[in-house]
C-alpha cells in the first residue's frame, strides 16, 4: 500500500465520507478499528488496520465480531469522535500517511476539531488521535526505549513522522525534477523510486512506462528537459485515471489493488472493480482472517505442548515409582518366609538368611534391626499390600493420563483445521475445565458466545450429513444425533464425528460412502487412505467419566476410502448450511 495508491484512496474516501457523522467506533482485535460514517443518506463502515504486512485503510460490507469488552483506545474514540463530521482526508507529503480530521463537540456542547493520523509504515504503522497539537491516545504506544526520535504516548505532542528528501507528486514542478535528473544515472524507474515520495517498485516502474515508454530507460542517455517535462506530465494526469484495478496472479489469486489499468502488467490479469476499497477488501480479507486464525491456532498449540510434557513426565513416573508385580510377589514372599521361620530370625539382626521352601535354597532377607521379627513379616506384608493398590491406581492413573493424551492429540488437530476464532475458544475452554491447560484471563475469553456450528452438507439423495469440529462439537451431534443415525469416524486418528441424518430412512450406500469421505479428510488421516467405522448412533455410546467427544461403540462396519483436495472442493463450494437450518 504505497503512496499512490494511498492518494487515489484518500480521493475516493474523501468523495464518500466528508460531511458524514461518526456513529459507531469498534475495535475487533488490537490493530483493527471500524468507524462507522453516515454519510451522504448511507451508512458505510470505514476498516483501519495497523497490523504489520496487512496495514491498509479502506471502505468495508465485512462483518466483525467485537470483544466482550472494547478496548480503552476504542473506548477514547467513542468518547471523542461517535457524533462528530468528518470534515476532510487528506494525504501529506504523497507518503503513505493520512490525515482525517473531525469536528466535535465536548459535554458541554463546545465545538472543537481532532484529527486521526494513520500511518502505513510496514512495522511502524500505528493510528494516533490528536487534539490541539497532543496526543490523547494511539494503538501502539511508542516509548523513549522504543524509539529515541518519535514517541507516541498520551499527553506527548504530536510529531510528524521524519520526512524524506523526496518529490511530492502533487507538487513537484519540471524544474524540481529536472534538477534531480541531471546529476541522475542508471535506470528511470529506479530515479522515480529514490527520488519520489511513496512510490513502490511497481509504480514506479508504471510511472517510467508511461513518461518514456520503458521502465528501464536509461535516465543518462534521455534528454533531462524533455524527460522531465514527461514525468511531470504523468503525475498531473495521475488523479484522472482512477479506475481500480485487482491484479490476479497465475494461481487465481489475487496479488494487488491497482488504483488505474498498470500499462506494464499484463492486461488480462487485471480485473475491473467499482472501488478501490473493493479492490483491497479482496486482496486483504482472507490473508488478514487467515493471518490472525493462524496466530490464535499457534498460540494454542503453544499452550498444548507443555500440557502434553507434563502428562508424559506423569506417565515416567508412574512406571518408576511402582513396582514391578516381581518385586511385590518378593515382598509377599519374605513376608511368609519370617512368619514360617520366626524361630531362626534373631532379634537386632540387620538380615537373616532362610531356606526358601519357594525355591529350594537359602534367601537372604533384610531386617529394621529396631523391630522384632513378628513386625519384620508383618512390615513385609504392608508394603506388599501397599505396592498392589498402587498398581491397582498406577493403572487407573496410566488410563486417565492416556486419555488426556489423547485429548491432547485431538484438541491439536481441531486447532490445525479451525475454521474460526470461536472454534479454538471452544477447545481452550474444553482444556481449560479439564485442568490441561490454563483458563485464559481476559474478556474477550468471558464472552457468551453462540457456540460454533458444526459444518453441513446435504448428498445427492437428500441426506443431511453433518461433522464436528471440536470435541465439544462432537459431543453435541452426539446428543442431538437419533437412534437410527449413521455415525462415522476415521479409526485409531484424532478426527470429527460425522452423522448421517437418516430420518426415518434407509442411508444409500451412496450417501454413506460421501459420509465416510467427509470423517477421512476431518480427520488426522486426511490425503491418505484410511478405514472409517460406521455403526447406527444407538450403537455409540459414551465413555463413563471421559472427555467430551470420547466414546466406544460396537457393530461397526469399515469403509476403506480417501478425498482428495479437488473432491472436496468442488463439495465445500457449495454453499454450507449452518446445523439445524433448513
Amino acid at each position: 500500500m504505497d503512496g499512490l495508491l494511498m492518494g487515489f484512496l484518500a480521493r475516493e474516501l474523501e468523495a464518500a465520507l466528508v460531511g458524514g457523522r461518526v456513529d459507531r467506533v469498534s475495535q475487533p482485535e488490537d490493530d483493527l478499528l471500524i468507524l462507522q460514517v453516515r454519510a451522504a443518506g448511507r451508512t458505510h463502515r470505514l476498516l483501519i488496520c495497523a497490523m504489520p504486512g496487512y496495514t491498509r485503510l479502506h471502505l468495508t460490507e465485512k462483518a466483525y465480531e467485537n470483544p466482550a469488552e472494547a478496548p480503552m483506545f476504542c473506548m477514547l474514540l467513542r468518547k471523542h469522535l461517535v457524533g462528530a463530521r468528518l470534515l476532510s482526508v487528506s494525504q501529506l507529503f504523497g507518503d503513505r500517511l493520512l490525515r482525517l480530521a473531525f469536528r466535535t463537540s465536548d459535554e458541554l456542547g463546545d465545538e472543537g476539531e481532532a484529527a486521526l493520523w494513520f500511518e502505513a509504515m510496514g512495522k511502524h504503522s500505528n493510528l494516533t488521535l490528536v487534539r490541539d497539537g497532543r496526543i490523547l491516545d494511539a494503538m501502539r504506544h511508542v516509548t523513549a526505549e522504543m524509539s529515541r526520535v518519535r514517541q507516541m504516548l498520551p499527553g506527548l505532542p504530536f510529531v510528524m513522522p521524519p520526512r524524506q528528501d523526496k518529490l511530492d507528486m502533487a507538487e513537484a514542478s519540471r524544474e524540481d525534477v529536472l534538477g534531480r535528473l541531471r546529476s541522475a544515472a542508471g535506470p528511470l524507474k529506479r530515479f522515480l523510486a529514490e527520488n519520489v515520495s511513496g512510490l513502490n517498485a511497481a509504480s514506479a516502474a508504471e510511472i517510467a512506462r508511461r513518461a518514456a515508454g520503458d521502465a528501464q530507460a536509461p535516465v543518462d542517455l534521455m534528454p533531462a528537459e524533455e524527460t522531465a517535462r514527461h514525468i511531470t506530465n504523468v503525475f498531473r494526469e495521475l488523479p484522472g485515471l482512477a479506475s481500480p484495478r485487482l491484479l490476479i496472479g497465475g494461481g487465481g489469486q489475487p496479488e494487488a489493488a491497482l488504483p488505474f489499468p498498470y500499462l506494464s502488467l499484463p492486461q488480462e490479469s487485471q480485473r475491473p472493480t467499482d472501488t478501490l476499497s473493493r479492490a483491497l477488501e479482496t486482496l486483504y480479507f482472507e490473508r488478514d482472517r487467515t493471518q490472525r486464525l493462524d496466530q490464535k491456532a499457534a498460540g494454542l498449540r503453544k499452550a498444548i505442548k507443555p500440557a502434553r510434557e507434563r502428562v508424559l513426565s506423569r506417565l515416567e513416573r508412574l512406571d518408576e515409582d511402582i513396582l514391578t508385580p516381581e518385586q511385590a510377589e518378593e515382598l509377599r514372599m519374605s513376608g511368609e518366609l519370617l512368619t514360617a521361620h520366626m524361630h531362626m530370625v534373631p532379634r537386632g539382626a540387620a538380615e537373616v538368611t532362610l531356606p526358601s521352601y519357594y525355591t529350594g535354597g537359602d534367601v537372604t532377607i533384610r531386617l529394621d534391626a529396631t523391630l522384632p521379627p513378628s513386625q519384620n513379616a508383618q512390615r513385609y506384608f504392608t508394603r506388599y499390600r501397599k505396592a498392589h493398590t498402587a498398581r491397582k491406581l498406577a493403572g487407573e492413573q496410566r488410563e486417565k493420563a492416556r486419555e488426556e493424551l489423547r485429548l491432547l492429540d485431538e484438541a491439536e488437530y481441531f486447532a490445525g483445521r479451525a475454521e474460526g476464532p470461536q472454534e479454538l475458544t471452544e477447545i481452550r475452554a474444553m482444556l481449560s475445565s479439564l485442568g490441561l491447560v490454563k483458563r485464559r484471563s481476559d474478556p474477550a475469553s468471558r464472552k457468551k458466545e453462540k457456540p460454533a456450528q458444526p459444518k453441513r452438507w446435504v448428498s445427492p439423495e437428500g441426506f443431511a450429513i453433518l461433522a464436528g469440529r471440536s470435541a465439544a462439537q462432537n459431543e453435541a451431534l452426539l446428543k442431538a444425533a437419533q437412534p437410527d443415525d449413521v455415525w462415522l469416524h476415521a479409526k485409531d486418528v484424532p478426527g470429527s464425528h460425522v452423522l448421517v441424518s437418516a430420518q426415518g430412512r434407509e442411508v444409500p450406500q451412496a450417501t454413506l460412502l460421501l459420509a465416510a469421505k467427509l470423517a477421512c479428510w476431518f480427520s488426522g488421516a486426511r490425503g491418505e487412505t484410511a478405514r472409517v467405522d460406521y455403526t447406527r448412533r444407538k450403537f455409540v455410546r459414551k465413555v463413563p467419566g471421559g472427555a467430551p467427544g470420547h466414546v466406544h461403540y460396537t457393530g461397526e462396519k469399515g469403509l476403506v476410502v480417501s478425498m482428495r483436495a479437488e473432491e472436496f472442493r468442488a463439495l465445500d463450494g457449495k454453499p454450507d448450511k449452518a446445523a439445524g437450518g433448513p
